[in-house]
């Protein structure tokens, strides 16, 4: 039997290609092994959103390499459909699979070892015949949505639902609409059935994803927005038996009306766990970055969530040093996020991309510039995140149990509250059957900067 290794990187949605990937591998008769093992077909599915993720991406492939000069190496997704003349130089690529192409990677996987077992056969006649292209890139601004159905999860508890894929905003710094291509949107019925079928498998949490879920349905052209297809869909989820919570993706904020978060707050199954594209506080960083709201409107849809539901968690992401930012648009984009009090922030310095708006820019800043100005963000969101996580000791909540943890050095079970706060519960080797399940807690104080230490009602 053959064996087969995966490495992911990047977003949730490759998140969830690599599963079904990993999915089709058993069905096609590979034994699935850990990518730190000797494997005979290494798959690196690669990311593209930062020059780091592409350092990252070549480096899990040139490790894979290493490992076994004699596997087969592919490199698949955005990295190398951003980059498809440095990976067809890569020695240590043999297979080069872009974004739309992933679900046919046994066939692709197949014709190339047809065409590598007949080269060997030429070669013991001294025949000539080398044609080992691998390279099955698609033009990705004309592709339908590819389906892919996942029953299973690397992860225990918790399967993520690809629902979108493409982006059409082109924001200055991103080259994802580059690498993702057109918007794509799944129907709603496949998206169903593949629900109910991983709620079948016992799973009990979902997370709908997309790489610009507020697109969802737009290309439709049906007269109806994107707002409205979206919570239509979330109503559809939270009536299939089995699924107990629902988690959305990224929003972009201008798709939170009152009208639609009203119909949010109506879909019981859902997390009150939002995560809100910002990137920054300050609307001439905001102008330059191609983004089509400015901060006031952002704060608006967060008192509108705020309205709705009950201390919601909200989360975002921020990018500091664009070109051109000065000490003083910095601190407003610093003075913002103590205003709107975010659980987490996820932060990033400014990456040039090749082939965007924004790496033509003037004003680029030095790496130090931008490390200082992180590391001030970094000290904020600490603050904010304890600050929310503890303002839940002594409140009863719900997790999911979904595996041990050491902790302080101690054996902890760990899960997530509805809002994605981390809890833990002393363990026990009677409490291990309580991985996969939902039970009630009670908070009880912080364990670490992180984790509360809950117990069981």
């Amino acid at each position: 039997m053959r064996t087969i290794a995966f490495h992911n990187l990047g977003c949730k949605v490759n998140s969830y290609e690599t599963d079904y990937m990993e999915q089709k591998s058993i069905e096609n008769g590979y034994e699935i092994v850990k990518f730190e093992q000797k494997a005979d077909v290494y798959v690196v599915n690669t990311c593209s959103v930062t020059n780091i993720a592409d350092r990252k991406s070549r480096q899990m492939l040139h490790k894979a390499k290493k490992m076994n000069p004699d596997a087969i190496v592919v490199a698949m997704g955005c990295y190398v459909q951003a980059n498809p003349e440095e990976a067809a130089k890569d020695e240590c690529i043999d297979i080069i699979v872009g974004n739309n192409k992933k679900s046919e990677l046994f066939e692709i996987l197949n014709e190339y070892l047809e065409k590598k077992n007949k080269e060997k056969e030429n070669k013991k006649n001294n025949l000539s015949d080398k044609d080992l292209d691998g390279r099955t890139l698609t033009d990705i601004n004309h592709c339908e949505f590819e389906n892919m159905n996942v029953e299973k999860s690397a992860e225990r508890c918790r399967v993520f639902v690809k629902i979108q894929d493409g982006c059409d905003r082109y924001c200055s710094y991103c080259i994802i609409p580059y690498v993702r291509g057109n918007i794509r949107s799944r129907k709603s019925d496949d998206v169903i059935r593949e629900i109910e079928a991983i709620a079948a498998n016992g799973y009990k949490e979902v997370v709908v994803t997309g790489i610009h879920l507020s697109s969802y349905g737009k290309d439709w052209d049906d007269g109806k927005d994107s707002a409205f297809h979206l919570s239509t869909l979330l109503k559809r989820i939270n009536d299939i038996d089995g699924i107990e919570r629902i988690r959305i993706g990224s929003f972009e904020p201008m798709i939170l009306s009152e009208e639609f978060v009203k119909e949010l707050a109506s879909i019981k199954k859902l997390c009150p766990h939002f995560h809100i594209s910002l990137q920054s506080g300050c609307d001439t960083v905001l102008k330059r970055m191609n983004r089509h709201y400015d901060a006031a409107r952002f704060y608006e849809k967060t008192v509108l969530l705020r309205q709705y539901f009950d201390d919601p968690a909200l989360t975002t992401d921020v990018i500091v040093g664009f070109p051109g930012e000065t000490q003083e648009e910095f601190n407003e984009t610093y003075e913002y996020l103590k205003k709107i009090r975010f659980f987490e922030t996820h932060i990033f310095p400014y990456s040039r991309r090749k082939g965007t708006v924004a790496d033509r820019l003037p004003g680029q800043l030095t790496m130090k510039e931008k490390k200082e100005r992180v590391e001030k963000l970094v000290k904020l969101d600490d603050e904010l995140s304890l600050k929310y996580r503890k303002s839940k000791i002594g409140k009863n909540d719900r997790i999911i149990v979904e595996e041990v943890k050491v902790i302080e050095g101690r054996e902890y079970l760990v899960g997530h509250t509805a809002e994605y706060v981390m809890c833990a519960i002393e363990y026990t080797n009677d409490s291990i059957d309580l991985i996969g399940q939902y039970i009630d807690v009670v908070i009880e104080k912080m364990l670490d900067d992180k984790t509360a230490l809950a117990k069981i009602l």
